[in-house]
């Protein structure tokens, strides 16, 4: 039998930890450039581990959004069309205010989970459970 010690030990490696910030939450702007025809995103990953999501899954909203096809290359997103970093900034935070902010409580500490097929956003700070409606 498991001393309460290690099982308090074991208990704490298998919590996902909230860190407490008062600083406002706020998405690193995009770094890009444009050439030829092709827009290319340079900080796409930074931007998706600082809202906690595959990058995959905020490319694949950007392609959907900006009406653009597009691919992953070497932690850089290039997208098939001509665009200006405001536009795409403007979907970064359609993007959170869908998949990453709680529509509870406020706060960017959420996951994604899916139960039967539906995906809720799971906030780690209020406990809500919030359906997201988009379609990926």
């Amino acid at each position: 039998m498991d001393s309460y010690e290690h099982l308090l030990e074991k208990a704490y490696k298998n919590v996902k930890v909230v860190e407490q910030s008062s600083e406002r939450f706020e998405i690193p702007k995009v770094i890009g450039s444009v050439a030829g025809k092709n827009t290319i995103i340079s900080n796409i990953s930074e931007i998706a581990g600082y809202l906690r999501r595959p990058i995959e899954h905020l490319a694949k909203f950007l392609q959907k959004e900006l009406a653009a096809s597009g691919k992953i290359d070497n932690d850089r997103l290039i997208l098939n069309t001509k665009l200006n970093s405001q536009k795409v900034n403007e979907k970064l935070q359609s993007y959170a205010k869908e998949f990453v902010i709680c529509n509870v409580c406020g706060k960017p500490d959420t996951e994604i989970v899916a139960e039967k097929g539906i995906k809720f956003k799971h906030c780690l700070a209020c406990g809500a459970k919030s359906p997201i409606k988009s379609k990926i």
